[in-house]
């Protein structure tokens, strides 16, 4: 299996670091192909803007939907987004690895979905090829996150609200709306008041699932 790591945190040593290195070492003696995307070290532009399409389709009005359509049918996606592209199409699983930050993603991480999921390539409005019909259908996807907050916090009745919610709309709303399946998330909650064995038994579980995938 070809699986590409989508990796958002911007210190290596991180745990969310430690994730990621965990799911490359473990996925790699298990036999399968791994590429990372590791976008604070790529210095990924996480902004979707007019200078993403140079050859613009309509230079009065800007329309990225409509842009991004036009530049996949005339073959002028700027060369960074096609390179990640070429990932996405290789891959047959993408995990998303990150940090929950005010109850998302971080802002690079959802720069790359911006700007890597076309209309035209991972959607097309025009054909609705969306959700069962989506072209990345057959891949699947995993999100990989850790949080601040413990899990109590995380609860209908904690202060964040349940964090089922916040996966349901990532799930649904990206991962299925592009016609992929949603793998079960991992999570880690409130690891900087856990003690070493109860990190290491977390990475354990990690690990775990990752074999299993």
């Amino acid at each position: 299996m070809n699986v590409l790591i989508v990796y958002a945190h911007p210190e290596r040593e991180s745990l969310n670091g430690t994730l990621k290195d965990l799911a490359v070492d473990t996925l790699t003696d298990e036999g399968h192909q791994v590429q990372v995307s590791d976008l604070y070290a790529m210095n990924w532009k996480a902004v979707l803007g007019e200078e993403d399409f140079p050859e613009r389709m309509n230079k009065e009005l800007f329309n990225p939907i409509l842009e991004q359509l036009n530049a996949v049918k005339e073959g002028t996606i700027p060369q960074d987004i096609k390179e990640e592209m070429d990932k996405v199409l290789w891959a047959d699983m993408i995990i998303f690895q990150f940090p929950i930050w005010w109850s998302n993603f971080p802002a690079i991480l959802k720069g790359w979905v911006d700007r890597v999921f076309y209309n035209g390539f991972a959607f097309n409005l025009a054909e609705m090829q969306l959700y069962g019909n989506g072209p990345l259908k057959g891949k699947k996807a995993m999100l990989s996150f850790t949080t601040g907050a413990p899990r109590e916090l995380y609860t209908d009745e904690g202060p964040h609200g349940e964090i089922e919610v916040l996966i349901k709309y990532f799930n649904h709303l990206l991962f299925e709306f592009v016609g992929m399946e949603a793998l079960p998330y991992f999570a880690i909650f409130g690891p900087g008041d856990m003690t070493e064995e109860e990190r290491e038994a977390e990475l354990d579980r990690f690990q775990e699932i990752i074999k299993n995938v």
